[in-house]
């Protein structure tokens, strides 16, 4: 009895050792692939975003505040750090269970790093909205077209449900900004009208979502070679592609949901102070 008491004991000690480091593995494995995709840039990018959308929504919203004050507010909002933080985490724990050897193995080669410096690249542009529009009127002119390139640009959005997954994420930022105006005492909504208007959106969020993504994704890839494309969009079309396009999603929207509701309760409190 004792004998086999210690043997068993013997084996879960075994055991454990084995598991500690399968779990760090994946972990520094995870560490790897947010670099390799480039999160950091990415999120450097998106504060710059978070401040012209904070300055299109004091236009819109709060023609009177101190713009300095105000501007000062949305970007301790988009604090890099603390997106970074979100996303990050959220990520790993999509991913925690996933085999990640196909993702490092793509993202890890000359063609997976050259596409995501693109996709980078691309979305640096459009910081400037001259530049954003100009990149949309590209793309409805070449659509009607129908080029080789915008028909596998259309690809990799029909494959990978990016306009499905762009909408819904649009439509809950929204809510979630609504819930911060309304929790902050700007407006009196309840539930079903935040919803309802909410989902009134829908139609124009489909519309500029995928007027949006066929020019980011176009600007993008003009430069890469097709048949890099059509092994990027084979990719995505595999399991471990789309679970990965499924995690990036679900990262990336609940900080977004997070950001919208901070910037709705920032917006309440602005309009709710009262002036010096």
């Amino acid at each position: 009895m004792i004998a086999r008491l210690v043997r068993r004991c013997c084996l879960t000690l075994w055991l454990i050792p084995a598991g500690n480091a399968a779990i760090a593995d994946q972990a520094q494995d995870l560490d790897r692939l947010v670099d390799l995709l480039r999160f950091e840039e990415t999120i450097g990018i998106m504060h710059d975003e978070g401040l012209r959308y904070g300055g299109e929504l004091a236009d819109e919203m709060l023609p009177d505040a101190d713009r300095q004050s105000w501007t000062a507010t949305v970007s301790r909002i988009y604090d890099e750090d603390k997106m970074l933080a979100l996303i990050s985490t959220d990520f790993r724990d999509e991913l925690a269970d996933a085999n990640l050897a196909p993702l490092l193995d793509y993202f890890d080669s000359e063609d997976g790093r050259e596409i995501v410096a693109m996709e980078l690249s691309a979305r640096q542009v459009f910081l400037d909205p001259e530049a954003e529009e100009a990149a949309i009127a590209q793309y409805q002119a070449e659509r009607g077209e129908d080029t080789a390139l915008i028909g596998l640009v259309d690809q990799v959005i029909t494959d990978s449900d990016l306009v499905e997954f762009n909408v819904m994420g649009t439509l809950n930022s929204s809510l979630m900004f609504y819930r911060g105006l309304s929790e902050g005492g700007a407006y009196d909504l309840s539930e079903s009208e935040i919803l309802s208007d909410v989902w009134s959106q829908e139609e124009a969020t489909r519309r500029n979502s995928e007027e949006w993504l066929g020019a980011f994704l176009l600007l993008a890839y003009q430069p890469l070679d097709t048949a890099k494309l059509e092994a990027y969009a084979a990719f995505f079309r595999t399991p471990e592609g789309r679970e990965l396009n499924r995690a990036i999603f679900a990262a990336f929207d609940g900080m977004y949901e997070e950001l919208s509701y901070l910037m709705g309760l920032a917006v309440a409190e602005h309009l709710t102070s009262e002036p010096l």
